[in-house]
């Protein structure tokens, strides 16, 4: 089966929101919905990400900056399409178009609970931040 990678399209949202709903250890919230993600995807262009093979798209990433900080949201991969480097693909495209973008830092959130997300993420040489303290207010 050959994998392939394109940018992150408006009609890729269902399917993507679908898979993130049954992702242990990923949060929903509103900016998820069509509208949150389509507004994200015109902020950020070109730097999400979809794998898909056989027209089936097994897995996303949503990735973006803010002039200062890279970001990535929501990496997730079909559970029958894990280790098989496709997530780890997804990261590294959206991080080679933030670091074009004159970006020298990228983060991203884990849930304290979500192991396998953490440990994903260690994989790549990503550092858990313990000198932080992450504060939210919401509207």
């Amino acid at each position: 089966m050959e994998v392939t990678y394109r940018e992150m399209r408006p009609g890729d949202h269902q399917f993507l929101y679908d898979l993130w709903k049954k992702t242990p250890g990923l949060t929903i919230r509103k900016a998820d919905t069509y509208e949150g993600f389509t507004s994200f995807l015109e902020r950020n262009p070109g730097f999400s990400f979809v794998a898909e093979a056989q027209h089936q798209l097994l897995g996303g990433i949503l990735g973006g900056h803010d002039g200062r900080f890279g970001s990535i949201h929501h990496l997730v991969v079909l559970p029958e399409f894990r280790k098989q480097g496709i997530g780890k693909q997804l990261v590294s495209l959206s991080l080679e178009k933030i670091q074009s973008a004159g970006i020298e830092k990228c983060h991203i959130f884990i849930n304290k609970d979500n192991l396998a997300g953490m440990n994903f993420w260690k994989n790549l040489d990503w550092v858990e931040r313990l000198d932080l303290t992450m504060a939210s207010y919401t509207f």
